[in-house]
């Protein structure tokens, strides 16, 4: 007799489903399309951004730098590959600078590209006058922090709107993806499971094709068991773990769903049935918000060539 196993509810806890990479709103600002998918991101620009000490910085030379160095690093965080150094030819880069306002210092960044031509503007949260001429590692850590927030939702509006003037971006087609199968899984898994992501993956707007020419993703999935708890009735379990990778055309990861359940042990060596069906609709739906959130076809474009998009919901307060 088979056994139908409980399904891979879409309901299951976050310890379940871990999307990395496509579960964050992490903008992708400088994600480059390649000479194979050039509606990835548009013209969106190269994958640097140079910090440059700003000289009108209301500073000295040293805490200038210090400014240019915290802010760069915070962009890190926000997967913006950010370097404090000169500009150099060819690199869109961070014209920082500081205006003095009613007793506050205001900080505003500038997005210049490779030609010098403002691409959008940003301002900072103002800062007390004697805490800036003052200057502090903590004071310029809270300053870089509200700066990278801010910094990175231009940028992200900088894409959209490349992406919104390009007829061929993925604002105004449907992603191209390569389904490369599934491996590592018992019994008639493996093809269980390619059969029903790519049913279930038709019902999206993106399209799957059957070769990896010119597709913007590749989707590719791995299955694991390993040993489980003893079960509370006495039966052996097993930890099972699928993953759904994503990749762009350039092979670079665009983010991973990981699938964890424990089953009853070697219920799944022979027939996959509904468990298959279930984890590929869940995986079908979770490559689609990854490729989403990666290709940035859903944010939104700058109000105005140049102008400034909302500022940051909770920008970091100064620290004294």
């Amino acid at each position: 007799m088979i056994r139908r196993q409980k399904p891979l509810r879409l309901a299951l806890p976050c310890s379940a489903l871990l999307l990395l990479s496509g579960c964050l709103d992490v903008p992708h600002p400088f994600a480059h399309s390649g000479k194979n998918g050039p509606g990835l991101a548009g013209s969106a620009p190269p994958s640097r951004l140079d910090v440059p000490t700003p000289a009108n910085a209301l500073l000295s030379d040293a805490n200038a730098s210090l400014w240019a160095k915290d802010v760069a690093a915070e962009l890190l965080q926000q997967t913006i590959p950010a370097i404090a150094q000169p500009t150099r030819k060819g690199d869109w880069w961070l014209n920082m600078q500081a205006e003095l306002r009613n007793g506050q210092v205001v900080p505003i960044y500038t997005v210049m590209t490779p030609k010098n031509t403002v691409r959008a503007t940003q301002e900072g949260q103002p800062v007390p006058v004697e805490q800036w001429s003052t200057g502090s590692d903590a004071l310029f850590t809270a300053v870089a922090q509200d700066a990278a927030v801010r910094i990175a939702s231009v940028l992200t509006g900088i894409q959209a709107d490349d992406m919104d003037k390009d007829p061929h971006s993925l604002k105004h087609r449907a992603a191209k993806v390569y389904f490369a199968g599934v491996s590592g899984a018992p019994g008639d898994g493996n093809t269980a499971l390619a059969q029903a992501f790519i049913a279930s993956f038709r019902d999206s707007a993106d399209t799957i094709q059957n070769t990896a020419k010119n597709a913007d993703f590749t989707v590719t999935s791995t299955v694991r068991l390993t040993p489980g708890p003893a079960g509370t009735t006495g039966h052996p379990q097993e930890h099972i773990e699928i993953v759904w990778r994503v990749v762009d055309s350039n092979g670079k990861e665009a983010g991973a769903a990981t699938q964890l359940h424990d089953i009853d042990a070697h219920s799944l060596d022979q027939y996959w049935g509904d468990v298959a069906v279930a984890a590929a609709q869940e995986a079908a739906a979770a490559t689609k918000q990854i490729i989403d959130r990666y290709s940035g076809r859903d944010n939104a474009p700058l109000t105005s060539p140049g102008g400034k998009p909302p500022s940051a919901a909770k920008p970091a307060a100064p620290a004294g």
